[in-house]
């Protein structure tokens, strides 16, 4: 049985952080409503492909339903995100793979770096050359190509998108995300900082 190339790259790069990714059809115009249904998991991935949801059955989302997610409304999405290029998308997606806290080996210093970063580009092709990417990052306020792997995940400032609840003894302190649009579908890729 041959493995798919995306699963695979997916696993190897954002298995073991806490970290969200998932896909979801591309429904409206207004890209935002399907980032919503995403994060609130009401739509499956269109070509059946892995999902990392860590929280998927944990019962917080009883009472917060996109936990750990606390998205704004999809009129307002559009004013916390900033508009990414595909190499800061890619450099965003290999910083997730370090820990918030206490990370011994960023990736600008890792002898990896260049499979980390392969990682994230087979992660972005699913997408498309045409897809626009976002974040809620920052350092994109200024322009569409910050440096991610100088900063490195702990370094980066973003908008919260993450529930203040404070549920099953876990405080949420800090995200950064990444939204791929496509013509078809859009994805969700979120670092999720907690203590």
């Amino acid at each position: 049985m041959r493995v798919c190339p995306w699963n695979a790259a997916a696993v190897r790069l954002l298995g073991d952080p806490y970290v969200f990714v998932a896909t979801g059809p591309r429904s409206h115009e207004n890209w935002a409503h399907d980032v919503l249904a995403v994060l609130h998991r009401s739509v499956r991935d269109p070509r059946g492909w892995v999902r990392l949801d860590p929280d998927r059955t944990n019962s917080a989302r009883d009472s917060v339903p996109a936990y750990p997610f606390d998205p704004p409304a999809a009129s307002e999405l559009a004013d916390h995100l900033y508009p990414l290029e595909r190499k800061a998308a890619d450099t965003a997606l290999a910083v997730m793979t370090e820990e918030w806290t206490g990370e011994p080996a960023p990736v600008r210093t890792r002898p990896d770096q260049d499979a980390v970063l392969t990682d994230a580009r087979t992660l972005l092709d699913r997408y498309g050359p045409d897809a626009s990417y976002w974040t809620n990052a920052r350092a994109a306020a200024s322009g569409p190509a910050p440096d991610f792997l100088t900063a490195g995940l702990k370094g980066t400032e973003s908008h919260h998108f993450l529930t203040d609840e404070y549920i099953n003894g876990l405080d949420l302190l800090e995200d950064l995300g990444v939204i791929a649009v496509s013509h078809d579908e859009v994805g969700v890729f979120w670092s999720i900082g907690a203590y």
